[in-house]
This record gives C-alpha cells, structure tokens and sequence, in this order.
C-alpha cells in the first residue's frame, strides 16, 4: 500500500515539474494566460509557471515569415485585366498584441495586402505596372505596415512575383516590341548610310584638296623651272657674247669675223639663187667687199 502511494506521488511530481517548467526555444514567444487573463510572455530558455492556473495561450515564432499572397486579377487605369501574384514578408514584433489584436493576423495582412495592391494598381496604367515594381512594393508595405503595428506585425517588404495581362494584350504586346525592335533596325541602317555618305564626301574633298595642292605645286615647280630654264639660257648667251667678243679682240679676230661674214653672205645668196622667192636687197647688194667693211664696223663698234 505504501508503496503505491509513492508511486502516485512520484508521478504527481513528474506532471508538476513538466506544468511548472516550460524551455522556450530561441526566436519564439509563448504567451501565458493566467485564469484566462494575459500574464506574461516567456523568452527564450527555461522558464517557470504554475501549474494548473497558468496556461501557454499562443505559440510565436519571432522569425522573418514569408506569406504567399494569392494571385488576384485588379484592373489598371486604363481598363485592362492584370493578374498579379505576390509574396509578402513580415515578422511579429509584439507577441501580446498578435495574440489579441486580432483573431487571425495571417489572414488580416494577407487579405490587406490584397486590397491595397488592387488600389495601387488601379491608379497605374498598363506599362507602368511593368516599370515601376518598385513603386508598388513600397505602395504595398507603407500600407500594409501602419495597420498590421496594431496587431503586432512587422510588415518588412512585398514582392510582386509575376504579371500577367490577357493573351490578347499579351500578343499586343509583343507586337509592338517587334515594331520597336524593326523601328530600331531601319533607324541604324539609315544612320549607317548617313555615314557612309558623310565618310565618302569627306574622302572626296580631301582627295580633290590634295590633288589641288598637288597641281598647285607642280605649277610652281614648272614655273621655277622655265625661270631657271631662262635665266641659264640668258647667261650662256651672255657668256656666248663675252667670249666672242674677246675672240674679236685677240689678234686676228676681226680678220676671222670678216671672213665668218663674207662665208654666211655667199651661203645666204647662194640659196636665194636656188629659190624662186623675191626679196628686197639693197641697191649695193653687188660690192661684197663694202658690205662686209660695213658690219665689222658694226662689229668694232658693238665691242667698244
């Protein structure tokens, strides 16, 4: 009998210490209700409660929480159907309030998450949904996040996962990204030809400069040339005119030149005896020995 009575009281030992004695695991929170009234919140590590008047209400975990929003069709600003699949991130802050604050804090968010991304994409057009995700995200989160503090929620970031308009405004769409894409094309290829334009009249131009400063300088090298040509004509004559002249000074010249122009005379008549042209001579023509005294008086009179 003794021995029963122990053993019913070691195991009323057992359930004591089991209802007494609660290990809270790290990033949670237990809220305890004494006599069905909040008491206090129990941290992580060992914590002590009483038996049979205190109670574990809620169980949190205090970790960053991804929550799948339903995908749900709004309607921009310019009347067209857009499917719209996001994910929302949040984490509980105050364990007390997300016990009582309200009945299903998951369901609260979620369901405000869904209106809010309704209204914000109503306010946007089409192709601004595409471009400005960013906008929506921050929309969404200062929205949702000014309601859920009062449940003791944390909303930190929403991320749209996936847009997607009708077929129709879908293959629109994409022809008119064909259309840019063509546009672009043509766009190119007309600038290509423009330059290549631009390119072959500038060759021309410096081509037609180089070929004027070529002629430009082969001028000026034929004129230097025909300058010099006639300067080195004028001075070989000079020189031709300053030995002949010393030659008619030397002993014996004016004897050659009277006999070099006796020679070219009798050549010059002996030829116009050999023609039929008529020429004017002088009346003297005939007194060959007067003709040649009268240029080696020009001569003598040249050498002076």
């Amino acid at each position: 009998m003794f021995g029963s009575v122990t053993l019913v009281i070691f195991f009323i030992a057992i359930i004591f210490v089991i209802k007494t004695v609660k290990v809270v695991p790290q990033q949670h929170a237990w809220v305890v209700e004494r006599l069905g009234k909040y008491h206090a919140t129990l941290g992580p590590g060992l914590n002590v409660v009483v038996p049979f008047i205190d109670r574990i209400a809620y169980k949190h975990i205090l970790k960053e929480i991804p929550l799948d929003v339903p995908p749900q069709v709004c309607i921009t600003r310019d009347n067209t159907q857009l499917q719209v699949d996001g994910i929302l991130y949040f984490q509980i802050t105050d364990p007390m309030r997300a016990s009582y604050g309200s009945s299903n804090y998951i369901a609260a968010i979620t369901q405000l998450a869904q209106t809010t991304l309704r209204s914000v994409i109503g306010k946007m057009e089409l192709d601004k949904t595409f471009e400005e995700r960013d906008h929506i995200n921050t929309a969404i989160v200062s929205a949702i996040d000014e309601s859920a503090e009062n449940w003791g929620v944390k909303v930190l970031r929403y991320e749209i996962k996936d847009l997607t308009p009708p077929k129709e405004i879908l293959h629109a769409m994409q022809a008119q990204i064909t259309a840019e894409r063509e546009k672009r094309a043509l766009i190119a290829a007309s600038e290509g030809r423009k330059q290549e334009q631009i390119n072959i009249a500038t060759g021309e131009r410096e081509a037609a400069i180089a070929r004027s400063e070529g002629e430009k300088q082969a001028s000026i090298n034929r004129a230097q040339g025909q300058a010099a040509a006639i300067v080195a004509i004028a001075e070989a004559s000079a020189d031709a005119l300053r030995k002949t002249a010393a030659a008619i000074q030397s002993p014996g010249g004016s004897d050659a030149v009277s006999l070099k122009v006796a020679e070219q005379y009798v050549a010059a008549f002996s030829q116009l005896a050999k023609t039929n042209n008529s020429i004017i001579v002088p009346a003297n023509l005939g007194d060959i020995s007067t003709l040649i005294a009268s240029a080696m008086q020009v001569v003598k009179a040249q050498s002076k």
